[in-house]
């Protein structure tokens, strides 16, 4: 881990028309914390904030937060704009740190696999710690079972699901419970 007092955080968030308002108000609320807590580490924190549908794109926190649209799900799109940011912006001397909040959905398998294998062999040789939140009521999707794999093989990858609000506290616990043993 870099001795850098600077950290950055990426926020990614599935806007798809399947993300009802309760899914992004759970994953916002993870976010925020993750932020807090972020905070007691670092002495300059940027976030960078990433929503998407088929297409991501880099948005203020005001459009992050409040923005409508609908549409279908293309994840990697996201991965990928968030590996671009790294390389362009953000030196070894940073301390890297990404939340991803989805239900999951995506429109095929090929876009899951994706997903993990970006994360796999380039993402996550950049970042500190990333955690993906899957947030909904069913078994898991394709997405989940692409980000199992990977975070099974790489200990700066862990994965969870909420289901309701109450659990964030207890989702975010285990997962700094689980870097810190």
């Amino acid at each position: 881990v870099s001795q850098s007092r600077y950290a950055v955080m990426f926020c990614i968030m599935d806007v798809s028309g399947s993300m009802g308002e309760k899914e992004k108000y759970i994953a916002k609320r993870f976010f925020m914390l993750l932020y807090m807590f972020l905070t007691k580490q670092y002495e300059r924190i940027e976030i960078v904030f990433i929503r998407h549908t088929t297409d991501a794109k880099e948005v203020n926190e005001e459009e992050f937060s409040n923005s409508r649209e609908s549409g279908g799900t293309v994840v990697i799109t996201a991965l990928e704009l968030m590996n671009k940011i790294i390389k362009e912006r953000y030196s070894k001397d940073w301390n890297i740190y990404a939340a991803q909040a989805s239900d999951g959905d995506v429109w095929n398998k090929s876009d899951a696999d994706d997903c993990a294998k970006i994360l796999d062999s380039d993402i996550l040789n950049s970042v500190q710690y990333m955690i993906y939140i899957e947030i909904c009521r069913r078994n898991e999707g394709d997405l989940w079972q692409s980000y199992k794999t990977v975070s099974n093989k790489r200990k700066n990858f862990e994965i969870g699901k909420i289901e309701e609000v109450g659990e964030i506290w207890k989702v975010f616990q285990d997962f700094f419970k689980k870097k810190t043993a």
